[in-house]
């Protein structure tokens, strides 16, 4: 999730119920070892909080793969992912992201140049059951078979994009597969998974390992809390964090990224409360850190904030 889940928002993230594992955001590799370097390592930042963490990167090229494995494994992630599920059509149109479903041959060269690259980091795949079609069972075959440590299987085919719901039975089938092939490959889910009690459910019904959750945070940003009972949060806590967000943003970027970036997040703090619409436009017009503070003190002089 480019511009989402970047090293600010992890960090938010990892003083909440966090994930059991963090992945970066969505980091070209053909990029990162160019004339891209200083514009894109900022991708790859992140802090103690957010261990273990994986690295997630893309791109075509094995040669760029393997020496962005590299440089993985030298800032000592936990771990290295390869993006082969990305539905948008300027990443297809490079030759990476989903199109690797349709090119097993350079889907082989690229596995085996990171594997090389990241010497001995754990490996994982996050891919889509299909390009045009479902071929979940030819394509998640064809990866147990390259001895990967773990493959994120998305529900959808990648022309879906992000439409239509996602097809679990399809991922319960892809576990079927593993089970026969590579046993020990950890299998994650992904797809409209929008609490831990939906991911319990997946792990109850079609056997998965784990679930990853995308799309799910921005309608709860506490969605990875372990509990069945869901737990409803109060107006404060929304402001405070969104608070918390916008000044560390500001603390860690600066001007060397759009802030217009924040106003996803703004999206996802402000809404269901009383008065959270006329607050939420009054804040989509800001153009910093420090007239989303003005508006927010000014909207909460009630409240005790940090």
């Amino acid at each position: 999730m480019e511009n989402v889940t970047d090293f600010v928002f992890r960090e938010i993230v990892s003083g909440l119920p966090k994930p059991d594992v963090f992945f970066t955001e969505f980091t070209n590799a053909e990029a990162l070892t160019s004339e891209g370097y200083v514009a894109t390592i900022g991708k790859l930042k992140y802090s103690e909080n957010q261990r273990p963490i994986v690295a997630q990167i893309w791109g075509r090229s094995p040669e760029a793969l393997y020496k962005a494995a590299r440089l993985v494994q030298e800032m000592e992630f936990d771990g290295i992912d390869i993006n082969m599920g990305c539905p948008d059509k300027t990443v297809i149109k490079m030759g990476a992201g989903s199109a690797h479903i349709n090119n097993r041959t350079l889907t082989k060269e690229v596995i085996e140049a990171v594997k090389a690259g990241a010497n001995n980091l754990p490996l994982s795949i996050k891919t889509r059951i299909g390009f045009h079609q479902d071929i979940t069972e030819e394509w998640t075959t064809f990866l147990f078979e390259q001895k990967i440590n773990a493959l994120i299987i998305h529900g959808r085919i990648a022309q879906q994009m992000s439409k239509g719901q996602a097809n679990w039975q399809q991922v319960g089938h892809a576990v079927k597969i593993k089970n026969k092939i590579s046993p020990e490959t950890i299998l994650i889910g992904n797809g409209d998974i929008k609490s831990f009690t939906e991911a319990h459910e997946m792990h109850k019904n079609h056997g998965v390992d784990g679930v990853m959750i995308g799309r799910g945070i921005f309608l709860n940003p506490w969605v990875f809390e372990k509990t069945l009972d869901i737990k409803l949060h109060q107006k404060e806590e929304y402001i405070e964090l969104l608070l918390k967000h916008v000044r560390l943003y500001t603390e860690i970027w600066g001007d060397t990224k759009n802030f217009d970036v924040m106003k996803k997040f703004i999206k996802m703090y402000i809404k269901d409360f009383g008065g959270a619409n006329q607050l939420r436009q009054n804040l989509m017009e800001t153009k910093n850190s420090d007239q989303v503070e003005e508006i927010l003190l000014r909207s909460s002089q009630t409240l005790t904030l940090s």
